[in-house]
């Protein structure tokens, strides 16, 4: 990825104020996949200790976005037109790591998915939530 769709990324991302909220940063772009991160304390908790799943989901759709808005011409900004996650663990740990990649674009439409990792104090990842999504230029 050139530069200048990698400073836009950032600018955009920069706009979202729910990420902003969540303590959610970029750790990683490239052309088609976009990792974030975001550290796990009690603004993002449920009642048992662990990310919820509302901010997991959050996280994710955003690097799925990203991921797309990545292959997408430079006039174009990006929306979900559907998401689905599969919650597969308890997201305790430290931070959660979110890697979003482009599965499939296609003239019109972006397939994405997304793999969510915990990472505990020991530095370990698991794996816990995977996303499938579909993005659109707007």
């Amino acid at each position: 990825m050139d530069d200048k769709k990698a400073q836009r990324i950032r600018e955009s991302f920069a706009r979202q104020g729910l990420m902003e909220t969540l303590g959610c940063t970029i750790l990683h772009l490239e052309r088609g996949k976009v990792t974030l991160e975001m550290p796990i304390g009690s603004a993002v908790s449920q009642q048992h200790g662990v990310a919820h799943a509302g901010a997991t989901f959050a996280m994710g759709d955003s690097a799925s976005g990203y991921a797309a808005l990545s292959v997408m011409d430079e006039s174009a900004e990006v929306m979900t037109v559907e998401m689905k996650i599969n919650l597969i663990a308890p997201a305790a740990g430290r931070r959660l790591i979110a890697t979003g990649e482009v599965a499939k674009a296609g003239r019109r439409l972006i397939v994405t998915r997304c793999t969510v990792q915990a990472e505990a104090d020991d530095g370990s990842l698991r794996d816990v939530a995977l996303l499938q999504g579909t993005m659109i230029p707007v």
